[in-house]
C-alpha cells in the first residue's frame, strides 16, 4: 500500500459516523448490507449516509454491488489488510514482538 492510499484511508477512518459504519459492515462479513439497513442500525439519516458511504467508497475500504434494484455495501477485506500491513510493516524494528514482548499500552 501506498502513502497516499493509506492517508485516504486513515483519513476516511478518522470520523465517527464512518468508522461505525466501517466497524458494522466488518461484522456484517462479505454479504454487507443495504444502505437502509446501515442507516437503521447505526441511526444515521439517508442524506449523512450515503455521503459517508461515498467517502469510504473512495478510500477503496467499502464497495457497493448492485443486488436486484438494490446496492449492497461491503467492506473491502484486502484494503483493510494491505491498511494493517502498512501500519505494521517494520513493527518492532524487526524484534519479535507481541502480546507478551513487553508492558502493555494502557
Amino acid at each position: 500500500m501506498e502513502n497516499k492510499n493509506a492517508l485516504a484511508a486513515l483519513a476516511a477512518l478518522a470520523q465517527e459516523s464512518r468508522l461505525a459504519v466501517f466497524r458494522l459492515l466488518i461484522e456484517a462479513g462479505p454479504g454487507g448490507m443495504a444502505p437502509g439497513q446501515i442507516g437503521e442500525r447505526l441511526g444515521i439519516p439517508p442524506s449523512s449516509l450515503s455521503f459517508h458511504l461515498k467517502e469510504l467508497t473512495h478510500a477503496g475500504l467499502i464497495a457497493p454491488t448492485q443486488s436486484g434494484r438494490y446496492l449492497i455495501y461491503a467492506a473491502q477485506m484486502p484494503t483493510m489488510h494491505a491498511l494493517i500491513g502498512f501500519l505494521t510493516e517494520n513493527c518492532c524494528g524487526g524484534n519479535p514482538c507481541g502480546p507478551d514482548a513487553g508492558p502493555a499500552l494502557a
